[in-house]
């Protein structure tokens, strides 16, 4: 029993650091103390209830490691989190196992690769999606390690994580063979060696630059949409008065502007009184900013997201937008596109609407509002950004929308500040760097309070705003047109593996059919 616990206390710890703002490097054996575990039982259904109940724990105790800290915002979000995540886990984890003790290992090492990375893949595509621990996110402390996400994604980080864990779990099942070690060293270092030549070779294109300026207001996130309006205004003002004359873009954070502003005008006294500054500071520069705004539909045309207003007999959607000003009057419009699960978006709202009570209540609008179709880009004196919306950066597929369009460069907006000073806000920015190698797009970030600063497309980080501080940060930042093979492709391997596991099972059915004829031995 105490060799079990300790293995999955091993599995846990090893599996944990990469989202406590410590290195990833210890993934590629993560799983081989777990692996271990399992194979100590035999085919009999006690014992496959007995390995579920270990890796259940393992699972579950990963999560409430590398998630706790939602506990800030809510007491429900960490459990709701950790039952989903466990769950996919799980659901790979168990089909590996049932294969391993009743078909070829071949076919059972492969379910477990294609299982883990098709069920990360339903979390980035499914009602419920909170991708915060796929295993290809765990490298965002170790970007010289995975300069080949360009190619893959962070999909491709898991597979090599999966694929490092079972040769080294049969490694060390066959000691004494040292043909298993050099192998398991080889898919542990070919592609580190890769990567360190690309870091180290890589170049920014000669394409020129940005002057970018973004502005950390260091506001209370649960106080800023409950508190005076007038003194946010009168401190996002001040600081837009320290912007530099030549700035080109201007970044607030996401819902930096307090209140609710109708489309398409999105005009009123605040907006005018920004506009007024840019052009007494920086006449020539596009001010992208995050708000609230609400487009309203006559009765028959609203979205399956609209609200029913008694007082028009009409319908409106409530969305969270950047917004880009400048000062010749045009406005840009983007809608944040991937929502925050039980905050801005409520899944299956047929079932679970009755739930309402349990709402994490982060300030601002509640439940189910509008959704942005895709990622659309700004274009200012001839050049493009992307206004990503906090949590789109979790979406590699998604955020490629914004390069797809034309992004020269990303301009993250966000609000990080609701689990207080934790390894939440530390590793949302960190896992703006993976997407800045997936793209090959620097990346401008600001962020209300947490983590505001400029990351280069290798993943290298410059100068930065931290916790609880309020201040501006200045930079050229290099432009970069040409797309890469993910941003082409997006999930490619998430969708293989979809295909791969449907073919590993049918395989497996028609194995298991064979036998119980006695067509085979």
């Amino acid at each position: 029993m105490s060799r079990k616990i300790a293995a999955v206390i091993g599995s846990v710890i090893l599996l944990s650091g990469g989202w406590l703002s410590l290195t990833g490097l210890t993934l590629p054996v993560a799983l081989v103390p777990l692996l271990r575990l399992a194979s100590t039982y035999d085919a009999s259904r006690r014992s496959w209830w007995r390995v579920f109940g270990w890796a259940a724990l393992t699972f579950a105790l990963w999560n409430a490691a590398t998630v706790w800290w939602i506990w800030h915002a809510t007491p429900v979000g960490p459990v709701a989190a950790t039952l989903a995540s466990t769950t996919l886990n799980m659901i790979a984890f168990m089909l590996y196992h049932t294969f391993s003790k009743k078909a070829p290992k071949p076919l059972a090492y492969t379910v477990l690769a294609a299982a883990w990375i098709a069920t990360e893949y339903w979390y980035t595509v499914g009602e419920f999606s909170w991708p915060w621990l796929i295993l290809g996110n765990g490298f965002s402390h170790d970007v010289w390690a995975v300069q080949w996400y360009e190619y893959t994604g962070v999909f491709g980080g898991s597979l090599w994580v999966l694929l490092c864990n079972i040769l080294f779990f049969e490694a060390w099942q066959h000691r004494r063979n040292v043909r298993r070690w050099i192998a398991a060293g080889c898919m542990l270092l070919a592609p580190v060696t890769l990567s360190l030549v690309m870091w180290l070779t890589w170049e920014t294109p000669d394409q020129g630059t940005a002057r970018v300026t973004i502005i950390q207001p260091n506001v209370d996130c649960y106080d800023k949409f409950h508190s005076d309006a007038a003194r946010q205004e009168r401190n996002i003002v001040d600081l837009l008065a320290q912007v530099p004359a030549d700035a080109q873009f201007i970044l607030l954070p996401e819902t930096a502007l307090p209140g609710y502003y109708r489309e398409p005008e999105v005009a009123g006294a605040f907006p005018d009184e920004l506009l007024d500054t840019l052009r007494r500071r920086a006449p020539g520069a596009l001010l992208v900013t995050g708000a609230n705004t609400l487009r309203r539909y006559p009765a028959g045309m609203q979205t399956r997201t609209a609200r029913f207003d008694p007082y028009t007999n009409g319908y409106y959607d409530i969305f969270n937008s950047a917004l880009g000003l400048d000062t010749a009057g045009r406005r840009q419009l983007h809608h944040k596109g991937r929502l925050v699960i039980g905050v801005e978006k409520t899944p299956m709202p047929w079932l679970f609407e009755w739930l309402e009570f349990l709402v994490i209540d982060l300030g601002g609008t509640l439940g189910q509002i509008g959704v942005g179709e895709h990622g659309t880009a700004f274009t200012h004196a001839g050049i493009t950004a992307g206004p990503a919306i906090c949590y789109e950066g979790l979406y590699g597929d998604f955020y490629g929308g914004f390069v797809r369009r034309g992004a020269q460069f990303m301009a993250i907006i966000s609000n990080d500040g609701w689990w207080g000073d934790t390894p939440g806000y530390r590793h949302l920015f960190a896992i703006s760097r993976l997407r800045a190698i997936e793209h090959r797009r620097a990346i401008a970030r600001s962020a209300n309070t947490g983590r505001s600063g400029f990351i280069s497309a290798r993943g290298d980080v410059g100068a930065t705003l931290g916790w609880a501080e309020r201040g501006i940060l200045t930079a050229d930042v290099p432009l970069h047109s040409q797309q890469t093979f993910y941003t082409r492709y997006g999930d490619w391997l998430g969708r293989m593996a979809e295909y791969v596991l449907l073919l590993s099972v049918l395989y497996y059915l028609a194995y298991r059919i064979k036998k119980r004829n006695h067509l085979i031995e």
